[in-house]
């Protein structure tokens, strides 16, 4: 554990920005809403896993490694898994396995850890059962036509996370209409199975078998993994409402606590090109599309350029300048040795995850070090390094960075020899003739005693 920094982290909850002080600092629990395992993860999705990946280092950092929990969910029973099974003709279990090793390999690519705990809501039944048994005991659930739904007006102040009016809360969350609701605005915690569809022994005292609602899902894994009550829980802007906003009602009901969590986090919108992502505007993007044409830690600093909590349009220029930032990088912190964080980068952090103030101090670093102040290379590295890049060696991603510029390699090293050969010779017009010829098609020359190695331009 370091010395302590002030981490300030913005609670969508209290609309502020506010000191973290974790419930124990020996353990400090976060949480937050994983994929639906159905089909390759969007770029959309990427934005949280990275987000949350560059919190889950730093908590690491300031605590200790053995001293943080991060859970991030896995659901794999839900109406879109049914239909993608159904519409492939595969089991259910063949698909959600399928696409969770998927999305398992797209993430790792992007630079992300691996969470401590990622529980699959199928496991989780029975705490789900439990939560729902709770909650009709305390009035806050009732049954109806082998259904359990919650009575949100039996929640005195429901809606805080949101804070919409009660009208737009109706409208935004798009329950389904039904004659055997209390209330209009009442949502499903459990629902019969139809034939087909996985289910359970319901609750209730239900006697046929049903599964279970969304958002019942979310409760009962942090529950199961984080308690009653936790620090952290994130996830997208679009979760605010109803998805979060119900897991609320739900513990606190179920537990009689007055927070589920004590700090909501949350990412903005992402957008492509100017325009919002959808297959209809043919702009859909998933992780996996990028990483055919771009390496994944390209991709994690295009999405760092922007403060989490701002809306980010993902762009081919940006993932362009971002390639060509981490290539200068790469090549200034040239493999150094080196673990610590530069102490103007962990400050932009710790001020609510301030990543882009984290790559002007990033730039700055590099540029003391290019004007002479060698010592500062490990430091460079070791922050690099502790942000998810740097993981592979300067020499591999100067190798990847040629492949991908399209030039021939062998003709550009027979090039470099035709140079050497000229340069013996003390043929010096020929030398840098061949010099420019390779500079027109791209590639700088770097001349030391232990020989000639080059790039593609910056």
């Amino acid at each position: 554990m370091v010395t302590l920094m002030e981490l300030r982290l913005y609670d969508t909850l209290s609309r502020e920005k506010r000191v973290f002080t974790p419930i124990d600092p020996a353990m400090v629990r976060m949480y937050v809403c994983g994929p639906t395992v159905y089909d390759y993860a969007h770029i959309g999705n990427a934005r949280p896993v990275i987000v949350f990946d560059v919190l889950f280092r730093l908590l690491r950092h300031l605590y200790g490694e053995a001293h943080v929990k991060y859970v991030r969910n896995i659901t794999d029973v839900d109406d879109k898994i049914n239909a993608r099974a159904a519409e492939r003709g595969i089991d259910i279990r063949q698909l959600t396995e399928e696409t969770y090793k998927n999305f398992k390999e797209d993430v790792a690519a992007l630079g992300c850890l691996p969470p401590t705990v990622e529980p699959r809501a199928t496991e989780h039944i029975e705490e789900m059962k439990a939560i729902i048994e709770r909650l009709i005991k305390s009035g806050h659930a009732y049954v109806a036509e082998d259904n359990v739904l919650f009575n949100v007006p039996s929640m005195s102040d429901y809606g805080q996370l949101s804070k919409r009016p009660m009208d737009e809360m109706i409208a935004g969350a798009r329950v389904e209409v039904a004659p055997y609701k209390k209330d209009a605005q009442d949502f499903v915690l459990w629902k019969p199975s139809k034939p087909g569809e996985p289910g359970w022994p319901s609750p209730g005292g239900i006697k046929t078998p049903g599964r279970p609602g969304w958002h019942i899902e979310c409760s009962a894994m942090s529950w199961k993994h984080l308690g009653e009550t936790f620090d952290i829980h994130g996830g997208g802007i679009d979760l605010v409402f109803p998805h979060h906003e119900n897991e609320i009602a739900q513990s606190r009901c179920a537990f009689h606590q007055d927070v589920m969590a004590n700090y909501w986090m949350h990412n903005g919108f992402l957008q492509v090109e100017g325009e919002k992502m959808s297959k209809s505007l043919g702009n859909f993007i998933t992780i996996r599309d990028v990483l055919k044409d771009w390496p994944g830690e390209v991709a994690r600093f295009n999405m760092l350029k922007t403060h989490y909590r701002q809306p980010i349009d993902w762009t081919v220029k940006g993932l362009e300048e971002a390639w060509k930032t981490l290539d200068d990088w790469y090549w200034i912190a040239n493999d150094a040795p080196g673990a610590t964080i530069s102490a103007p980068v962990l400050e932009a952090l710790c001020d609510d995850l301030n990543t882009h103030q984290v790559i002007t101090a990033l730039h700055g670093l590099r540029n003391r070090i290019q004007a002479g102040e060698d010592k500062l290379r490990g430091e460079f590295a070791g922050t690099l390094r502790a942000l998810g890049f740097l993981r592979e060696s300067a020499k591999d991603w100067a190798s990847r960075r040629q492949v991908a510029s399209g030039v021939d390699a062998a003709k550009v090293e027979g090039l470099i020899a035709a140079r050497k050969a000229a340069r013996a010779s003390k043929d010096f017009k020929e030398s840098d003739r061949i010099r420019d010829e390779l500079a027109a098609m791209g590639v700088v020359l770097k001349d030391s005693k232990e020989g000639t190695t080059w790039e593609i331009a910056r």
